[in-house]
């Protein structure tokens, strides 16, 4: 009898100990998603304020008005992303070729302003998805002559772009490169290279399409694409390495906007088309 009472606590005991363990696991499962879900504020510099660097001469993704504002497609779309977050958005103007020096020493939390997706970014930043489609083409003033046919033409002319630019990367990737090197000028922003090329200092200049478009409606037309361009291009937005959280959550943000369609509402606003995409690096 001793030992059937025995046997019976005994597998009491093991039950309740399994119930403990069950109970156990299910309660560190629910603290583990509420750290994640606070985890990502804690990435920022100031916890729950997204500090965004951008160049703000970079139209129509990040730019001034007449009145000094910043307006633009990607100040647009990152407030949505912030009330989605349930954070505010603080833009924080950057010398374009210092933005890894501002994200590393955390004076900024993300560079989302118009930056293409390179080898050199995926190695040193935790990049979001795609969200932008786009080109690296090749400009000049209208009614300029310039055959630009092959890569072997470019040394030909002088090239002028913005520094540490995704442009003045594919530049310097170009099996032609060392060809031409010497004729590339580098400028802090592409409003100088403008003025280069009106100028006469430069020929042709390598830009972003959704730029180069921008800047020449505004300057009604007078500047022409020409049909040869440097590749294709996608736009996306940079986080410190390791800063996955922050970044998970911005991609879930993005994610619900396009679903939403506000994210083609800001695209149409600032293009006159969608073109926003949402693909893996």
């Amino acid at each position: 009898m001793r030992k059937k009472i025995k046997g019976i606590v005994k597998k009491i005991g093991v039950a309740t100990l399994c119930g403990t363990l069950i109970l156990g696991a299910v309660s560190m499962t629910g603290c583990g998603s509420k750290e994640v879900a606070k985890d990502y504020k804690k990435q920022t510099a100031k916890e729950g304020k997204l500090v965004v660097g951008l160049d703000d001469t970079f139209a129509p993704m990040g730019f001034r008005d007449k009145d000094g504002n910043l307006i633009g497609f990607d100040i647009d779309l990152a407030k949505e992303v912030g009330k989605k977050l349930g954070m505010e958005v603080e833009f924080k103007p950057i010398s374009w070729d210092a933005k890894d020096l501002e994200l590393k020493s955390k004076k900024i939390d993300c560079i989302w302003n118009g930056m293409s997706v390179t080898p050199e970014r995926k190695e040193k930043m935790s990049l979001s998805k795609k969200y932008l489609d786009n080109k690296i083409i090749l400009m000049t003033s209208k009614g300029k002559k310039i055959d630009i046919k092959s890569d072997g033409d470019l040394k030909k002319y002088k090239i002028g772009t913005q520094a540490d630019s995704a442009a003045l990367e594919t530049l310097k990737k170009n099996k032609e490169y060392d060809s031409f090197k010497d004729k590339v000028t580098e400028y802090p922003d592409y409003d100088k290279a403008l003025l280069a090329l009106k100028g006469g200092k430069i020929d042709v200049i390598a830009i972003d399409q959704v730029l180069g478009e921008y800047k020449n409606k505004n300057l009604k037309g007078e500047l022409a694409t020409l049909d040869f361009s440097l590749g294709d291009d996608a736009y996306a937005i940079g986080f410190r390495k390791g800063d996955t959280a922050l970044r998970d959550k911005v991609n879930e943000a993005l994610e619900t906007l396009v679903k939403e369609g506000k994210a083609e509402e800001i695209s149409k606003k600032w293009f006159n088309k969608n073109i926003v995409i949402l693909k893996d690096n």
